[in-house]
């Protein structure tokens, strides 16, 4: 499956990219095992991308939880928590 990963603010910084296109292996079917296949590139990925760490993230542009299934062709953003104030 190949889809378009979208990295913003501390993330993209950490992993020194804003956005690539990937092509993941069938066992990686959502969002979280796709974090999860990131994270086991290592170094600044596994950083970026921990489980304990606090993400938000977006798939086709529209926020959503770890449990969202991936598509072929589709986009998918992580970026830490946004406060205002």
């Amino acid at each position: 499956m190949n889809i378009t990963l979208r990295f913003f603010a501390s993330v993209r910084e950490t992993v020194k990219v804003s956005q690539e296109t990937a092509t993941v292996p069938p066992s990686v079917t959502t969002v979280a095992a796709l974090r999860t296949h990131l994270a086991s590139r290592g170094g600044a990925w596994a950083e970026a991308l921990a489980p304990e760490r606090a993400l938000r993230m977006a798939f086709n542009q529209v926020m959503c939880d770890a449990d969202t299934r991936l598509t072929d062709g589709c986009e998918v953003a992580f970026f830490p928590p946004v406060t205002g104030g």
